[in-house]
């Protein structure tokens, strides 16, 4: 039922959001959850000046994830005046000319006051859920996010439930009961040698926008109930892991060549930094899907940087890499690499 009109209402479709913490310490959390989205909102605060530190971080970081679908939402109106949204609306043009958002539709919101809400819900359908296109044909891969241990303490053994798995599907579809892999997998130690395992189970259940559903499709959030032992998943023990049918993932690597494109300047620090070439043996951490972790540098030459991983990744051939650097004792973004 509309509240405004009281007709009945559409149902059209569930859209699920992913919270991108706005922190500089956070920014892998944010390119992780950047790995799901099919569009982005960038949220701008009319009472402050535009752009702040992480605001420019964010939005550098949604052009290095490929996230080309962007809605800006300049919340906060109840609380300036008139002539100070209008000098905020301009700061915003200003700070987006040229980038991937410079011709994003600007929503002015009270989020407090609940002003606008249906024109940025409008906005969304519009501007990013009306033209995507998703690939149900194709092997499913699914890109682990959380994962998790939902019995309580102290459950008997009779009433203990597999782990979860919490993400999001880029293709394909699953169904209750399919098999499925999971790799990397986890960690384990022969000879006492750290090895990795991958690790198969079966869908027990799964659940999307708050429903039990049988076949899962590409979009949205979605949560996998299985057979796995919960130790496995609790306090989010398989994240950044892709989920396909067995013998349908791509390749388990320890290394990798990619591409780089370095930015002009660090972004997410308010001072005016340089970014200087990367140096062969130097530590970064690399933002690949939802995985997160930390390569030394092999080989450095040019716009090409051999790494050596700490953990190792599900990768495919053309994905993007974020890349940060440690600098003053906080992990910076500095460019993004294309894997060879």
């Amino acid at each position: 039922m509309c509240k405004n009109c009281g007709g009945e209402a559409q149902f059209l479709r569930a859209v699920s959001f992913v919270d991108a913490p706005g922190h500089e310490t956070l920014m892998a959390t944010m390119l992780s959850g950047a790995a799901l989205m099919d569009g982005a909102l960038l949220l701008i605060a009319a009472n402050e000046k535009c752009p702040q530190p992480q605001t420019k971080e964010h939005l550098m970081a949604l052009s290095i994830v490929g996230i080309e679908k962007i809605i800006i939402v300049q919340n906060k109106i109840d609380i300036v005046s008139r002539e100070d949204a209008l000098k905020n609306y301009k700061q915003i043009k200003e700070f987006v000319k040229g980038t991937i958002a410079e011709n994003a539709p600007i929503i002015p919101v009270s989020a407090h006051h609940d002003v606008n809400i249906d024109m940025l819900v409008e906005a969304i359908e519009k501007h990013i859920l009306s033209e995507v296109e998703k690939d149900v044909d194709s092997a499913p891969l699914m890109h682990i996010a959380r994962s998790f241990d939902i019995n309580n303490p102290g459950s008997s053994p009779s009433s203990l439930k597999g782990g979860v798995l919490g993400g999001s599907i880029i293709q394909g579809t699953f169904k209750l009961g399919d098999e499925i892999e999971i790799a990397p997998g986890r960690k384990i130690e022969v000879a006492g040698k750290p090895q990795w395992e991958r690790v198969t189970t079966t869908i027990e259940s799964l659940h999307a926008g708050g429903h039990a559903i049988e076949v899962a499709r590409p979009g949205g959030l979605l949560a996998i109930g299985t057979k796995l032992d919960p130790s496995i998943t609790k306090s989010d023990g398989l994240t950044g892991r892709m989920i396909g049918h067995p013998g349908k993932l791509p390749p388990v690597v320890h290394d990798f060549v990619m591409n780089t494109t370095l930015l002009e300047r660090v972004v997410g620090t308010s001072l005016d930094m340089k970014v200087e070439d990367i140096k062969t043996n130097e530590p970064l951490m690399l933002s690949i899907g939802t995985a997160t972790t930390v390569g030394v540098v092999k080989s450095a030459r040019g716009h090409s940087a051999e790494v050596t991983l700490k953990i190792p990744v599900c990768v495919t051939k053309g994905q993007r890499v974020a890349i940060s650097r440690r600098i003053s004792g906080k992990w910076r973004l500095i460019g993004y690499g294309i894997i060879e």
